[in-house]
């Protein structure tokens, strides 16, 4: 578990973005198996699924480093 940790906390970017299109895949596989609509409207609704996702996850991020920050007593990294 904390080799993960670590290599996400180095690595923000490319966890958010495979999330990102990871959410994009299953929302639309999901939506192929259970509703009949076209392409168009399956990958309107898989983005908008994967954005609110990405922003759940960002603003944890953003918790999550918040709380790190107060427990360490560290100063900011810019």
């Amino acid at each position: 578990m904390e080799s993960i940790q670590s290599w996400v906390s180095e690595h923000k970017l490319t966890s958010i973005g495979a999330l990102w299109a990871s959410a994009i895949g299953a929302s639309l596989a999901y939506s192929r198996a259970k509703s009949p609509l076209k392409p168009s409207l399956r990958l309107i609704h898989a983005r908008m699924h994967a954005q609110a996702l990405t922003l759940a996850v960002l603003s944890s991020a953003a918790a999550y480093h918040y709380y790190e920050q107060r427990t360490t007593g560290e100063p900011k990294n810019n």
